[in-house]
């Protein structure tokens, strides 16, 4: 069973600070090409077996309410399915989380924009946020013809890549998929006496997980991902390590992974436990999410060739002060 598009958990605990912006959108259209399907898969049966997130009740709620449609015209929870349909969720407007919808310019020409993300904001339409996040904001803002390069996770604030045109989304995701684009983070992980200069080689991949089908974390026989750490200042005081780490790949929660798959997970990292798996939870608990704040990350410096000039590129972005040296901001 294949189809086009994801539709990911709520995450009704998420509770922001009263500083952030709330929003009712105007709801969205979430859209399945079916290409293959097992035989006798009911509507009901695709959206149980695909978005675990919701649960038998809902969906069939959803049916008889007429929010989703077969082929651009009703269906019920038995219409069986076939490869070639086109299934279409028809999500009610909602009240998404609140979240930060600042973002700062650091780098703007004809072909692309480099913007500074704050830490709480999503940078794609997933789960409860769809008008809150970082593509629909930089949109607004800057014009509809932008599209991101690459993202950051909702917690990881700093810098981040948009293309102006069809020939700059090329060649920057031509260069980031190859391992053309140096990419500097800063991060602060727990633990002291970290080796000065290390790298983590752990392959990531999905796992299951409780309520969101799967999740990413350390998996043998995963995506191949590579991440080259080094220390940048030992922090006795608070048992604590700010360092610097470059990753020529690119996979989600890639450093939040690799620092825990070290032994050194984040300085309050609320999903990825020593070994870079998911936490285990209790029957009564309630279950942590990927997109959980805490942690401190933060995309610093992007080094490129430009999309469309024979030119060598570097944009910075200054991390928050938790993240910058304590030493040198007193001498």
């Amino acid at each position: 069973m294949t189809s086009t598009s994801s539709i990911e958990s709520a995450d009704p605990s998420d509770t922001s600070t009263s500083v952030w912006n709330t929003r009712r959108n105007r709801g969205w259209v979430y859209v399945d090409n079916i290409t293959s399907i097992r035989p006798g898969c009911t509507v009901l049966d695709f959206y149980l077996e695909k978005y675990r997130h919701s649960d038998r009740q809902t969906w069939s709620r959803r049916l008889e309410a007429g929010q989703i449609h077969l082929d651009d015209g009703p269906c019920a929870a038995d219409t069986p399915l076939l490869a070639g349909s086109s299934l279409e969720y028809h999500r009610l407007p909602w009240d998404e989380p609140s979240a930060p919808r600042d973002f700062s310019v650091l780098y703007q020409d004809h072909d692309l924009v480099a913007v500074e993300k704050p830490s709480g904001l999503q940078v794609l339409p997933a789960a409860q946020f769809l008008e809150n996040t970082l593509l629909h904001v930089v949109k607004e803002r800057l014009g509809a013809d932008l599209a991101p390069v690459h993202r950051l996770g909702r917690g990881t604030s700093g810098l981040v890549l948009f293309a102006r045109t069809d020939e700059a989304r090329r060649g920057l995701s031509e260069d980031l998929s190859k391992g053309k684009m140096k990419k500097i983070y800063a991060a602060l992980a727990q633990g002291v006496g970290l080796p000065g200069e290390f790298s983590v080689d752990q392959e990531i991949g999905a796992v299951g997980y409780p309520g969101m089908g799967t999740v990413h974390a350390a998996v043998d026989g995963g995506k191949k991902s590579i991440s080259h750490i080094r220390v940048t200042e030992s922090r006795e005081q608070d048992s604590s390590t700010l360092v610097e780490v470059e990753i020529p790949t690119g996979r989600p929660h890639q450093i939040r992974i690799h620092l825990a798959v070290a032994g050194y997970p984040l300085v309050g990292e609320p999903f990825y436990q020593i070994g870079g798996h998911p936490p285990q939870t209790g029957p009564n608990q309630r279950v942590p999410r990927p997109g959980d704040l805490g942690y401190h990350l933060h995309a610093a410096q992007v080094v490129f060739d430009h999309p469309t000039r024979q030119q060598s590129m570097k944009i910075e972005c200054p991390a928050p002060e938790i993240l910058q040296p304590i030493k040198s901001a007193t001498t």
